[in-house]
């Protein structure tokens, strides 16, 4: 990569970060997938950022088939390299008309899994990770996390990000969550969620102040997203449960539940903080296939 394609990506990556406030994970995404792309342009011949063609983005795509990539990373890697280029663009320095030529690989459209009820409920239950040797509050603070997966449809990094003057304790039964984008929405915490934070937050052995995030690592830490997926493995293990439980699929049983029991879809997008109603109609498919299912047992000519 030239110094002026790095210089580029760099005065790239601050836009993302600062002017559309992308979360680090996606600069660091999007990072990563552009240098990919310009150093792959470095060593084609003729190939110029500047006067980019067509033929040059389908060749980096085609080198990243053979390579074995799936749909799902070029499209994302596809996502980048525009946004990239119509950055460049807006600052006067490329032609990016050759993206209007450029197609996206298809991607097939799979659903969530959803944990079944009597799942999810066993999940939040310290007392299923009973024959662990761990100390008990890390068995209250794992179930408090999932509790908020299930139980409030938030993300692991948005359960993560409470901090203690936020906690939804007590009297308290709302809390306002910072998801994607940087965007807030309210999300109702039920008894059953409350109790569970609760019961972590005594259990907890460091002291807390006002402005900490409350779940804390075994050594008092920030809690690390990747202990909660390997909490939730072993859950799985002992549930035996599929690979499709995991933290994330709580999330997703919570729509699902609350559309089976008859939650209005705009209800649901607004909980879960998604930005099209599209986003949120997926739940529909899942709960058809549900009562798909249930027909096919129980009705006379099923």
């Amino acid at each position: 990569m030239s110094s002026v394609a790095s210089r580029s990506l760099e005065r790239f990556l601050r836009h993302l970060a600062a002017e559309r406030r992308a979360s680090p994970k996606t600069v660091e995404a999007y990072g990563r997938d552009v240098a990919q792309f310009l150093g792959f342009l470095a060593h084609r011949p003729g190939a110029k950022l500047a006067k980019l063609q067509a033929a040059d983005i389908r060749a980096f795509m085609g080198a990243r088939r053979e390579e074995g990539v799936g749909s799902r990373t070029l499209m994302r890697q596809l996502a980048a390299i525009r946004a990239f280029l119509r950055f460049l663009e807006g600052e006067g320095e490329v032609d990016a008309s050759a993206l209007s030529l450029i197609r996206g690989p298809k991607i097939a459209k799979g659903l969530p899994k959803p944990v079944a009820t009597s799942a999810a409920k066993a999940l939040i239950d310290p007392a299923t990770r009973a024959g662990e040797e761990r100390e008990p509050w890390i068995f209250a603070r794992d179930a408090a996390v999932l509790a908020l997966c299930y139980g409030a449809g938030l993300r692991i990094s948005e359960a993560l990000g409470i901090v203690k003057r936020d906690a939804p304790i007590g009297q308290r039964d709302s809390l306002t969550v910072l998801g994607k984008g940087n965007k807030t929405r309210m999300v109702p915490i039920i008894v059953p969620v409350r109790r569970a934070i609760e019961d972590y937050l005594e259990q907890c052995p460091y002291t807390l102040k006002e402005d900490d995030l409350i779940f804390r690592g075994a050594k008092g830490g920030p809690l690390s997203p990747r202990i909660v997926q390997l909490a939730m493995q072993n859950l799985r293990g002992a549930l035996g449960l599929p690979e499709t439980a995991t933290p994330h699929a709580l999330r997703h049983s919570f729509a699902t539940h609350l559309l089976a029991k008859g939650g209005d879809l705009r209800a649901i997008q607004e909980l879960l903080g998604h930005a099209s109603l599209s986003t949120t109609q997926i739940y529909t498919a899942i709960d058809r296939d549900h009562l798909l299912r249930v027909v096919e047992s129980a009705h006379p000519r099923g």
